[in-house]
């Protein structure tokens, strides 16, 4: 998937490490509740659990649902 790109000037959305809960890997995009941002690479890889249906992932957000 391609990276989204980020606006030099915006200091609102950010690209972080994190930890995302959920039973279908195509996805992409998360409500909230199931992402878990977390300090680093190496803390995402060893929170994850595929048992669990936790994957570490590098996000993109905040970001405004259009499905208001």
């Amino acid at each position: 998937m391609p990276m989204i790109p980020k606006d030099p000037d915006s200091t609102l959305v950010k690209r972080q490490f994190a930890v995302v809960y959920t039973k279908k890997r195509g996805r992409k995009r998360f409500p909230e509740n199931c992402v878990e941002i977390v300090t680093s690479e190496e803390e995402a890889l060893d929170m994850s659990d595929s048992d669990s249906a936790k994957y570490p992932a590098i996000v993109v957000g905040p970001s405004r649902s259009s499905e208001v």
